[in-house]
Order: C-alpha cells, then sequence, then structure tokens
C-alpha cells in the first residue's frame, strides 16, 4: 500500500499548493500588475500626444498647402494679366507706328505729287519756250522778218493755254 500514496491526493497539499498560487497571484499583482500597466498607460497617452501632434501638423500643412494654392492661382492671374499688359502695349506701339508710317507715306506721297506738278509746270515753261523758238523760227522764214519776241511770246502763251483747256 505505499505505492498508493504516493497516487493518492491529499486535500491539504491541495489547499496548500491554491494558497501559494493565491499568494503568488497577489504578490505578482501588487508587484507587476501596477507598473505594467502604468508602463502601458504611459506608453498610451505618447501614442495620443503622437497622434495629436500628427493632426497638428496635418493641419498646418493644409493651411500652408491652401495657401500656396492661393498664391499660385494669384500669380497666374497676375501673370495673366502682365501678358494682356504687355499684348495692349505692343498693340498700341504698332497703332502708333503704323500711324506714323502713314503719316510718312502720305508726305511722300504729297511731295511726290509736289514735285510731278513742278516738272509738269517746268515742262510746260520749256515746252512753251521750245514752241516759241521754233514758231519764231517758222514764222521768221515765212515772213521773211524778225517779229518783235514778247508779241510773238503773247500770241504763243494765248494758243498754248488754248490747247491746254481743250485736252
Amino acid at each position: 500500500m505505499q505505492d498508493l500514496d504516493i497516487i493518492s491526493v491529499n486535500i491539504w497539499h491541495i489547499v496548500i499548493s491554491l494558497a501559494n498560487l493565491v499568494i503568488l497571484f497577489l504578490i505578482l499583482k501588487k508587484l507587476l500588475f501596477k507598473p505594467v500597466k502604468k508602463i502601458v498607460d504611459q506608453r498610451q497617452k505618447e501614442i495620443d500626444d503622437e497622434y495629436l501632434k500628427a493632426d497638428k501638423v496635418k493641419a498646418e500643412a493644409d493651411t500652408i498647402k491652401a495657401e500656396w494654392e492661393g498664391k499660385m492661382s494669384t500669380a497666374e492671374e497676375e501673370a495673366e494679366k502682365i501678358i494682356n499688359e504687355a499684348v495692349e502695349r505692343a498693340d498700341s506701339r504698332n497703332e502708333v507706328m503704323l500711324y506714323e508710317s502713314r503719316e510718312k507715306a502720305d508726305q511722300i506721297i504729297r511731295k511726290a505729287k509736289a514735285d510731278i506738278e513742278r516738272d509738269k509746270r517746268e515742262a510746260r515753261e520749256t515746252f512753251k519756250k521750245e514752241i516759241v523758238d521754233v514758231s519764231q523760227a517758222i514764222s521768221e522764214q515765212i515772213i521773211g522778218r524778225e517779229i518783235n519776241m514778247d508779241d510773238h511770246r503773247d500770241l504763243i502763251d494765248k494758243a498754248i493755254e488754248k490747247i491746254g483747256e481743250e485736252t
């Protein structure tokens, strides 16, 4: 029966083992559970703080992004305005240059017309003089005598004017 003592269940051993287990649990709870819970709570607080910081930084980044987008749109508007102003200035300069070119062309045309008119007068005068000289020579040969030059010129001038009016 000695063999049975080894296998047998002793109630006092079970109670003592359970008491040891409860005491060990209470000691571990007192010594380990509170510090571990404190460390876990501290780490959770740090994580929450990091999330708050990240949210704050994200909000600041969103604000800065919105400001930059506003500045970019303003810059684009200003660039478009500057381009439009440059185009307007170029158009006005173009108009001024075109006006000046037209004025110069008109002045050249007026000068050319005046030169033509002067050349016409000179040609008429030269033509009249030649006609007078030729007609005087012919008249001298026909009449056989020399005609007074002033009288002859008056007659020829009247004839030329009459011919000029007809044409």
